[in-house]
């Protein structure tokens, strides 16, 4: 197995680990083929702060959650759910002690981006098996070339994905903290235009402009990025529905599987998987 750092004995472990990377300009002395199939399981809570690669990038987890964050969206990846970041383009990211998470590279000359901007990608069963196969030590360059053009053939934009807009006007920052700190914060559209006096409209109609979406829908995307990790975690589903802010279980799986296209219990069961394949 690859992995990107030292292990540190029990010992010498912190409670959590801050990396630092650099920044690089797409196709900065850029490989002609993928390469460097990374796979680590970080032992504590840990932050990639800002970089870029000169490849483009596709992140995907063996087990547990991690988010990428460019700009004003953090996107969750999770075992079902990979992401494709494109070269050269400034991100953060973050995994939860425990995470198990895998990352290939791309040499911008030999593979057209599915995307110019980060987008998830369902990993199915077959795309596992290409990524595999290109991470396998004394590949010829012929087989190289051949599975990279399957992968290209098989990876696409996902229809379903978790990822959160900050919005950042003043208006709208009282409550962006709040459901942010506490998703399981109750309070209506009602309940904030009357906290910060002004009509439900001008909230409305904030909301819609920054982020694309209303309220309420911006709430349960955040409560399913919240859920996300919880469960990667290893949290109970009943446990994580309360802590989400919703009051059965079955309404929280109703709410789960419309903003990620998965179950609860799905995405949970991966997370005790032990098998290891490399």
């Amino acid at each position: 197995m690859t992995t990107t750092r030292e292990t540190l004995p029990h010992a010498r472990r912190a409670s959590h680990d801050q990396r630092r990377l650099p920044v690089y300009a797409a196709g900065a002395g850029s490989p002609s083929s993928a390469f460097g199939l990374f796979d680590e399981v970080v032992d504590v809570d840990t932050v990639w702060a800002g970089h870029a690669h000169p490849t483009h990038e596709l992140l995907w987890n063996e087990r547990g959650v991690s988010t990428a964050t460019v700009d004003r969206r953090t996107w969750s990846v999770t075992p079902r759910f990979g992401l494709w970041m494109p070269a050269g383009l400034v991100h953060s990211g973050a995994a939860a002690a425990g995470t198990w998470y895998r990352a290939i590279h791309f040499g911008i000359h030999s593979m057209t981006s599915i995307a110019d901007v980060p987008t998830t990608v369902e990993i199915t069963p077959l795309l596992r098996l290409l990524l595999e196969r290109l991470g396998e030590p004394g590949l010829t360059d012929s087989s190289r070339d051949l599975t990279q053009a399957l992968v290209l053939d098989v990876l696409a934009p996902s229809s379903w994905e978790v990822v959160v807009f900050a919005p950042t006007s003043p208006l709208l920052a009282p409550i962006v903290d709040a459901v942010r700190d506490a998703p399981d914060d109750p309070r209506t559209l009602a309940d904030w235009s009357l906290a910060l006096g002004v009509s439900t409209r001008t909230l409305t109609r904030a909301f819609r402009s920054e982020t694309g979406t209303g309220f309420s829908q911006w709430v349960a995307t955040v409560r399913a990025q919240h859920a996300v990790d919880l469960l990667g975690r290893g949290n109970e589903i009943d446990d994580v529905a309360r802590a989400v802010g919703y009051s059965s279980t079955s309404a929280f799986g109703a709410a789960f599987r419309r903003v990620t296209g998965a179950t609860p219990g799905a995405l949970r069961d991966v997370r005790f998987a032990t098998k290891r394949v490399c």
